[in-house]
């Protein structure tokens, strides 16, 4: 018997044949449609975010739910504004779909052409983050796809009103189906969506290591996204010690929650007496809880001793560890194996210790002398993003339109056979056009 959300499934597949029609000008009037609803209802959105942040007061003080959650599940002006300019900076992005990638002559009248086109239907399960679905709705309309979309339960009045505001949206342009984007709502429904490999073609989970490995799990359908975001910064010896400590801090306690955090600090045990001291204080006066490896402890004795559970656990609040090593090689040793390929970070004035690390570090992103707190779609000019990847397939990092494309070989001939060249009478030339 077919199922409600079975028909769903179904209507979403059908949807994105059509959806893989459109052309550029219809995708980005939809967006812009999108955004002027979402920026003209502000007020009722807020009004509805207010309910799920009441709500989820109790399930705070009765520990169902932790601080981070708390404030991913907040919209506020800011946020507000970011989700308008968001949708607007994928308006303005490059069409991902029918490009053509590359094409080769393979004889005299017969073209070979790989070009991207939409990877079809998108389930995306997501906690308390309601911001996700303007984020995930913008680039599922501008790269042709449909999506199934499952929000946490305590955002569910901000999620219900963003879902219908964008519908209504696409509704009055008049052109895309119906069925492109579709909410869920009930944990069966999640479980129910993970069987359906007939319809959906990729599931993206947004959520804690506990929601990943769950999906993954309990699905045939292929999985995109990140368990954990074990973020780390080396200080090299020859660091530039203000710029590593005003990192440090920003990549700690500018959004002590995100995934891009920073949770475990090496230090080159070089700079254990003359730096250690003045980066711990800074932290502290900042809010943060600092644990240390022995070495550390030995020379700022007032921090919490660090386990080795520590090197392998996301905080998400106002804690960080910190771990002296012997040089860059050890702290390269260090992160790939407790690290979790979110994003790394190295903090030096040596070009040839930066492109070391870079190299050597098995992270989705690697940078120099900057904050991990970059590592996001929207910052990347991906105009937003529907999660970070720490997969090697193909999509890594923040994926933003690029991530939500394929290809498929089109292929132009004028009647040929294979049989002729499987007998040595025709040769390929195998010339490459593009």
């Amino acid at each position: 018997m077919t199922t409600n959300l079975e028909t769903m499934a179904q209507n979403a597949k059908l949807a994105s044949y059509t959806l893989a029609s459109l052309d550029t000008a219809t995708k980005n009037n939809a967006l812009e449609t999108v955004a002027n609803i979402i920026e003209a209802n502000k007020e009722i959105i807020l009004q509805e975010n207010a309910k799920d942040l009441e709500a989820a007061k109790s399930l705070l003080e009765s520990g169902e739910i932790n601080q981070s959650t708390y404030n991913r599940l907040k919209l506020d002006d800011n946020k507000m504004r970011d989700m308008v300019q968001g949708i607007r900076d994928v308006e303005k992005l490059p069409d991902p779909v029918n490009q053509k990638q590359w094409a080769m002559k393979l004889d005299e009248g017969l073209d070979l052409y790989r070009v991207s086109c939409p990877i079809g239907v998108i389930g995306v399960i997501f906690e308390a983050r309601p911001d996700v679905i303007p984020q995930i709705c913008s680039l599922a309309i501008k790269s042709a796809n449909a999506v199934l979309l499952k929000g946490g339960k305590e955002a569910y009045n901000t999620n219900v009103i963003l879902a219908k505001l964008i519908k209504e949206a696409l509704e009055k342009t008049g052109t895309f189906p119906a069925d492109t984007i579709n909410l869920l709502f009930s944990r069966e429904e999640v479980a129910q969506m993970l069987t359906m490999d007939k319809y959906i073609d990729l599931i993206i989970p947004r959520g804690g290591n506990a929601l990943v490995q769950y999906v993954k799990n309990n699905t045939k359908i292929p999985v995109m996204g990140h368990a954990d975001g074990i973020c780390h910064i080396y200080i090299e010896e020859d660091a530039d010690v203000e710029k590593a400590t005003d990192i440090c801090i920003d990549a700690k306690t500018q959004y002590p929650s995100a995934c891009n955090t920073v949770e475990t600090i090496l230090i080159h045990e070089n700079l254990l007496k003359s730096y250690l001291p003045s980066l711990v204080k800074s932290l502290k006066n900042a809010g943060v809880t600092v644990k240390g490896c022995e070495k550390c402890k030995e020379v700022v004795s007032d921090i919490e001793l660090a386990t080795k559970d520590d090197w392998a656990t996301e905080y998400g609040d106002k804690t960080v560890s910190i771990k002296a090593v012997k040089d860059l090689f050890d702290a390269v040793a260090h992160i790939n194996v407790y690290g979790s390929g979110h994003t790394d970070c190295i903090i030096s004035q040596d070009k040839q210790s930066i492109e070391t690390f870079m190299n050597l570090v098995d992270s989705a992103g690697v940078y120099a002398n900057v904050s991990t707190r970059f590592a996001d779609g929207f910052r990347y000019g991906l105009g937003a993003e529907v999660g970070i990847s720490t997969a090697k397939t193909h999509a890594r990092g923040p994926v933003g339109l690029e991530g939500l494309v394929i290809y498929k070989y089109k292929m132009y001939g004028s009647g040929q056979t294979v049989a002729p060249y499987a007998e040595g009478k025709k040769s390929f030339i195998h010339q490459r056009i593009v």
